[in-house]
């Protein structure tokens, strides 16, 4: 259902909900279940006056494209073709580190819509920041056990382009909330929260058992992830767990010390992976290169489980 006046809209599947704001960066507001009255958020929601100032970070989740995480101070090169995303771009820390790509910051259009499924999608000219032309969509299956969601990446210009893709979904951090998720190794990030070296460290072991997530203070990558994780709410008696397929084959853990939500991100490529190609290789960055007319594609999904 698309409801004009609050440009968004809306899926129901059983007693599961999902809140879309196409005209905010193509942005999932809500995704929640009700069951005998009650309201149960799966994702952080975002609220009314979070949507009436436009607050990109204040969605419940958003994709990320055409890269993921964070571009060094905005300046790359590829292909011959230089990167140069403007100040003002959100950043890290430091303000210098242009975050999440274009895709969010853009107005999608509504090209399908019913009860249980949505399609969104865009078209993004060559400029001086972002010198290829590219078309993107995100698809969102919603059924009565979960949601099933795909985004796409299309190279529409003449010149091969580095591409990235992936979501950002924010969930609550609830009081006794616990993650699990198996990976290989974290990159380890300076202060401004890029990447300086990868290694098998204790979050790692921590994360592959389970660990509450009160015991972390994170924001970062990592590889050989194995395209799941869990999320308990031990107070709700509830979990959720997140699934993804390739190419989406790293995981970000945005997990702020004292924060009421996180961050779980399936993506397709590390922070800084286009400038950090010359030094490390795809199992270490991801990443791809679309030839003109290419697409790249990555679906991932969220259960209800007990």
């Amino acid at each position: 259902m698309n409801d004009n006046e609050t440009e968004r809209v809306r899926l129901e599947a059983g007693a599961l909900r999902l809140e879309l704001a196409p005209a905010i960066g193509g942005a999932v507001t809500a995704l929640y279940d009700v069951e005998d009255g009650a309201r149960f958020d799966w994702l952080r929601p975002a609220t009314d006056d979070a949507l009436s100032r436009r607050d990109l970070f204040a969605m419940a989740s958003f994709a990320l494209l055409p890269w993921c995480n964070r571009i060094r101070e905005g300046h790359a090169h590829f292909g011959g073709r230089g990167i140069a995303i403007r100040a003002g771009h959100p950043a890290g820390p430091s303000g210098r580190h242009p975050l999440h790509g274009i895709g969010w910051m853009r107005p999608w259009r509504v090209t399908q819509a019913s009860a249980t499924r949505a399609l969104l999608e865009l078209a993004v000219d060559a400029d001086a920041q972002w010198p290829w032309r590219f078309e993107a969509s995100q698809s969102f299956e919603l059924d009565p056990s979960g949601l099933r969601c795909n985004v796409t990446l299309t190279n529409r210009d003449a010149a091969p382009m580095p591409a990235g893709i992936g979501h950002h979904p924010y969930f609550p951090h609830r009081t006794g909330t616990r993650l699990q998720t198996a990976t290989a190794a974290m990159w380890r990030g300076d202060p401004e929260v890029m990447p300086v070296s990868l290694e098998a460290t204790a979050e790692v072991a921590k994360l592959r058992h389970g660990v509450r997530l009160s015991e972390l203070d994170l924001d970062n990558n990592f590889t050989g992830w194995q395209h799941a994780a869990r999320i308990d709410w031990p107070a709700s008696s509830r979990a959720l767990v997140m699934s993804a397929e390739p190419p989406l084959d790293f995981f970000v853990l945005y997990c702020p010390s004292g924060a009421d939500h996180f961050c779980a991100e399936p993506v397709s490529q590390c922070t800084d992976a286009i400038n950090l190609a010359d030094r490390h290789g795809p199992a270490e960055l991801g990443g791809a290169v679309l030839a003109p007319g290419e697409t790249l594609s990555g679906t991932w999904a969220l259960r209800s489980v007990r």
